[in-house]
């Protein structure tokens, strides 16, 4: 049974990344959950552009300048309130999707720096060690 969990731990110590230079890994890593913030926030503006536009829909349906629409045309507004607010709903859960990705990427780079810290931290005193 020992041997097994020496292989596993083998096998997923070989699919760790091996960069030189710490430091610039942890840069790289930097970089990527930026740009995957700056992603996020470009995932949640149609979503709040078409919940705005679902408002303005029934607002309009509903105000006194809708009173004066024939019932077709309140339909037609609230109708097409009712389609964007749903697609509006379908982009958001794609943003919640892709967030949840990227604080799981998140986390996974975090556990990755501190492996690499730990098998340089231990290179260092091995080769220290006469």
């Amino acid at each position: 049974m020992e041997k097994q969990n020496e292989n596993m731990r083998d096998r997923l110590l070989a699919r760790l990344p091996q960069p030189e230079n710490l430091a610039a890994y942890r840069k790289e890593t930097e970089v990527l959950l930026a740009k995957h913030k700056k992603a996020l926030f470009w995932e949640k503006a149609p979503s709040v552009a078409f919940s705005l536009v679902a408002l303005g829909f029934f607002i309009a349906a509903f105000s006194p300048w809708g009173q004066k629409l024939g019932a077709r045309q309140v339909q037609f507004f609230d109708f097409d309130a009712c389609l964007f607010f749903v697609v509006s709903l379908i982009i958001d859960l794609r943003y919640n999707i892709y967030r949840n990705r990227v604080e799981l990427l998140k986390e996974v780079k975090q556990i990755q720096l501190q492996i690499l810290e730990l098998h340089a931290s231990l290179n260092k005193t091995d080769e220290n060690q006469p």
